[in-house]
């Protein structure tokens, strides 16, 4: 899934928080080098592995993890009182709840109406868990609820009931204090009380602190992300079999989104986006209702979510399981230009690098085929003000962090280079949308580019490309963590010949993972 070009966070880089990167790069530089020893020799694009998630034991996080977690995030605090809000319990009880990931991050709790109060004083740190009481009349209409003796025996945190917040804050503050918030919790009604009775409070957000500490991705989490890769691979697998001129895009989608839950995943981590023809050139199409046909391009930009951690895989195929020369020349500057983004992708390197590698090989694909005068050239998008005629065709960033959220941030946000342990998507893309004419302004100064698009356009029309792929950095180079799903056109077409006897048999040891992973 896209982002826009990418805003670096930052975040003052305390003993606590790079304690937590450290260990969390070491942890992974280890479970890295031990999956990549088994290959032949590295290399400086991605290694292919055949260590896959689903063989390895199964994935929990642990309590001591969590505590290191809230540590590191204290740690990045000066003094006060830190309250994150869980998600609230669904408008209606027949709707699925889904925890926020900052909650989830610190606390690892997924019920709703719950809330974490951590306090700083003096340096020392302690925390609290608010959750809702049990009660068994309700829970015949929404489930099992864990109360405080079942929080508390999950968490590892000394557990209250819900309603108990408000005094429990007010319990904690001095005549003057901090109040830091993150997420939702700066919008909560509590928070608007306390500030209303206590004009000397101060509210400070404290979203930098934990998405810096959320940055560094331990082995556990690699590897939960592992699995939802692993599972995402196999829907696409799946339908790439599928697809046929005729079918609607939905029809694509619902196997994907089946092959997601039948293997254990949560949900998708996002709308997928199964865009035919026209829409394969709309970043994030998501309607997927449209009928497909020969000769169009099928984006299919779609991600699994397993326990909470996200994964992100994109491919762009020919309906017809062939492509055209058009369409094979588009897909091979994409690819080119991912091979590019890989072979700079190295510890020490910084996004830009990796970023603009990808992108020259775009501008001059794109110049080639005559959809822009140069690689540098520019037009006017507004009135005195030039932009870059690549941007017509390639207007996102190249990849983002994986984790909690599909668009997680990732260590070299906070460091300003890859390092060990970073875990993102690499996905260039070029779309030639229809009416591009109706994107350039009408000017003097476009009349000539105009011109020539009137006659180029029409060749191109409708193509969009888009190919993404999973990554992590290890001590011995770049790790492709999404390999198997095909991504060479002579892949592509081989796997699309193949017929569609319908969904993939039971794989036993990948669903009893699950169960045994416990929550």
């Amino acid at each position: 899934m896209i982002n826009r070009p990418r805003v670096r966070i930052f975040a003052a880089a305390t003993s606590a928080v790079v304690a937590l990167s450290l260990s969390a790069s070491q942890a992974t530089s280890q479970a890295v080098s031990r999956a990549a020893s088994g290959s032949s020799s590295p290399s400086s694009e991605a290694t292919t592995t055949t260590t896959r998630a689903k063989s390895a034991a199964p994935v929990r996080i642990s309590t001591n993890e969590y505590a290191a977690r809230r540590d590191s995030v204290a740690g990045s605090l000066g003094g006060g009182v830190l309250l994150v809000m869980g998600s609230p319990e669904p408008a209606e009880d027949y709707l699925s709840f889904y925890q926020n990931p900052w909650f989830d991050y610190l606390t690892g709790i997924r019920e709703p109406g719950a809330a974490l109060v951590m306090v700083k004083r003096d340096g020392a740190a302690s925390s609290f868990l608010l959750v809702e009481p049990r009660d068994a009349s309700r829970e015949v209409w929404s489930g099992f609820r864990l109360g405080t003796e079942g929080a508390e025996k999950l968490s590892g945190i000394p557990s209250q009931l819900a309603k108990q917040l408000p005094a429990l804050l007010e319990s904690l503050f001095g005549p003057t204090d901090t109040l830091w918030v993150a997420g939702a919790a700066a919008d909560d009604p509590t928070v608007a009380s306390l500030v209303a009775e206590r004009p000397s409070l101060v509210v400070r957000r404290a979203d930098r602190a934990i998405r810096a500490a959320r940055a560094f991705k331990s082995e556990a989490e690699i590897a939960l992300i592992r699995q939802a890769i692993d599972i995402t691979v196999l829907a696409h697998q799946q339908a790439l079999r599928l697809i046929e001129p005729g079918l609607n895009e939905f029809e694509v989608q619902a196997l994907i989104e089946y092959t997601f839950r039948r293997n254990g995943a949560d949900r998708p981590s996002f709308a997928s986006i199964v865009g035919s023809g026209p829409n394969a050139t709309t970043l994030h199409y998501n309607a997927n209702d449209r009928f497909m046909k020969s000769g169009e391009m099928l984006v299919m930009d779609i991600g699994a979510s397993y326990r909470g951690y996200a994964a992100d895989v994109t491919r762009s195929v020919p309906v017809n399981g062939k492509f055209s020369p058009d369409q094979r020349a588009v897909y091979t500057i994409v690819r080119n230009a991912q091979k590019a983004a890989e072979r700079q992708a190295t510890v020490g390197t910084s996004w830009r690098v990796v970023s603009d590698s990808a992108r020259n090989v775009i501008a001059e694909g794109l110049a080639r085929l005559g959809l822009v005068d140069s690689a540098d050239a520019q037009y006017e998008c507004a009135p005195s003000r030039s932009c870059s005629q690549v941007a017509l065709y390639y207007m996102h960033g190249l990849g983002h962090g994986i984790g909690l959220d599909v668009h997680d941030p990732d260590s070299h946000e906070i460091t300003g280079a890859l390092a060990v342990g970073s875990i993102f998507t690499i996905e260039p893309g070029i779309y030639v949308r229809a009416n591009l004419l109706e994107v350039i302004p009408d000017t003097p100064a476009n009349a000539g580019l105009r011109a020539r698009l009137r006659k180029t356009l029409p060749r191109f029309a409708n193509i969009g490309v888009r190919i993404e792929d999973d990554y992590v950095v290890t001590a011995n180079g770049l790790e492709w963590l999404s390999r198997g799903a095909p991504r060479e056109i002579d892949e592509i077409e081989a796997m699309m010949r193949k017929p569609y006897t319908g969904p993939a048999a039971r794989d036993q040891s990948l669903v009893e993972r699950y169960g045994s992973g416990g929550r």
